[in-house]
This record gives structure tokens, sequence and C-alpha cells, in this order.
């Protein structure tokens, strides 16, 4: 395998942010939006991207990224923008990118496996260059084996399927807001039964639990890469107060958040799978 991952992380902005490479991306480009939404160029058009949506770029595409202020579909006006990115270049890059159509934006379900592929070559590139190279290789092509089935599962998905998949769409966008199981179920047009079981029968999970998984991970995401306190992230991931993210934590992980960050900043745990 010959591939290189030029940089790689996760970004959250609250502020207004702007990227452009009017001339062309040098390398490789893979996006994906986990909360909140920005504006990039896809197609020569300024479009919006929302959570859940996969930008793919390949080197000379023209790319341009915008977090601004927008509304969301609880009326509320804010900036937030969090995302997981990779630039990358490689022979075995090209190859995999020619043997199919690579859409520049497509909506797939974002799903824990695939985030916790993305952090783990984060948490790779921190190491040493040259030390598990080939770990980091083998983690980027399992990456791009991800992307490639989250896209075709997008491609097939219909029905039940597809309404099942814009609620959980609705609730990877808004988890950390303030919402109810009915809001879920007006935004596809169906009864609240009719959303409950229809979610439950295709994921295995109930709104509410996948809607604190989400909350949960999107906590995580702010205690690993940024320096907000405690405090904050509660109040920022949907939690409402501390001593209800508190709890849920400690009851999911055996710790408090408190002694979760600490260890991950001494290397002394992973972080954890929902």
């Amino acid at each position: 395998m010959n591939s290189q991952i030029l940089t790689c992380g996760y970004s959250y902005h609250s502020q207004k942010f702007h990227n452009s490479h009017s001339d062309g991306l040098p390398c490789y480009l893979f996006r994906l939006q986990t909360e909140g939404c920005s504006y990039a160029l896809v197609g020569g058009n300024m479009t919006l991207i929302e959570t859940g949506d996969l930008l793919l770029f390949k080197p000379g595409d023209k790319y341009d990224l915008h977090v601004e202020e927008h509304t969301n579909l609880m009326q509320q006006t804010l900036i937030s923008s969090g995302d997981y990115y990779i630039l990358c270049k490689g022979d075995w890059i090209d190859e995999w990118w020619s043997s199919s159509k690579k859409p520049q934006k497509v909506r797939i379900a974002v799903n824990e496996p695939l985030l916790t592929l993305w952090r783990q070559i984060i948490l790779e590139k921190r190491r040493f260059e040259d030390e598990n190279k080939q770990l980091s290789e083998y983690l980027l092509w399992a990456l791009c084996l991800h992307i490639e089935r989250a896209v075709d599962d997008h491609i097939s998905l219909r029905g039940s399927s597809f309404l099942a998949t814009r609620m959980k769409s609705f609730i990877e966008e808004h988890a950390v807001l303030p919402f109810k199981v009915e809001d879920v179920a007006q935004h596809v047009g169906i009864s609240v039964s009719r959303a409950v079981h229809l979610f439950k029968e295709c994921f295995g999970k109930t709104i509410i639990q996948y809607t604190q998984e989400i909350r949960l991970s999107s906590s995580i995401e702010r205690m690993v890469y940024t320096t907000m306190t405690l405090e904050q992230i509660a109040e920022t991931t949907g939690f409402g107060s501390y001593s209800y993210f508190h709890r849920v934590f400690r009851d999911k992980y055996g710790l408090s958040p408190k002694a979760y960050r600490v260890k991950f900043s001494d290397g002394g745990i992973d972080q954890p799978s929902l």
C-alpha cells in the first residue's frame, strides 16, 4: 500500500469561518458534517451542508467552505458546525477513486463504527510520523471501504427505510438541541406512533436512546478536541445541566466526565464506542 495522510482532525466552529482553494485542491479531501451546518461549493454552486452530508473532493477540484449564521428547523438562529476531515493522497487512493463514480456530496447514515474509525486515524496521526505508518494506511483503507458502502446504502434506500433514515438525520442534526419525538414525526409527515415503531424496527433502538448516543458522542468530541469546560459541554450537547450530563455519562461509561477527560489526556484510555 502507498498512501499519505497529510492532515486530519475534528473541527467545531461557533464563529464564522471560511476556507478556500480557488485554484483547486492539491489532494483528496473527505469531510463529514456531524453537527450543525455549513456551506460548500458543490458542482459549481454554494450548497447547504447538513448533518450527515459527506463531501468527497479529488485533486484539482475547487473547494470553498463557509460557516455562517443559520436558522435551524427549531427556528433558532446560531452558528454551529462540527465535522471530521481528512486530506490524503497515494497511488491506491487513486485506484480506489477511479473504481467507481464518487459524488461530491452525498447524505449518509452517520454511525458510530465510522466515527470510531475516523477518530482512530486522528489519534494515529498524532503519533510520531514514522510510527505505525502501516497501521494508519490500513485504517485509511478501511475508512474508504466504509465510505463506499455508505454511499451504496444511500443509493439503495427506498420507502420506509428512507423515512427512517430521514428521522435519523433529523436526530443527528438536532440532538444537541431540545426537541420532542413529535418534532421527529412531523419532520417526515407521519404519526408519532408510526415514527416510534418504524425507527425501532429499522435501527433496533428508540428515538430517545439514539438521541442520547449522539449527545454522548458530541460530548466526547468536545472533551477530547476542545478546551470547553464540562459545564459548557453539558449545555451545548443537549443535556441542559452538568448534573444530568454527569449521571448519564457515568451510567454509560462507569466514570465521571471529569475522570474520563483526565485519563484520556494522560493516555490511559481509548475513546469508548457508543
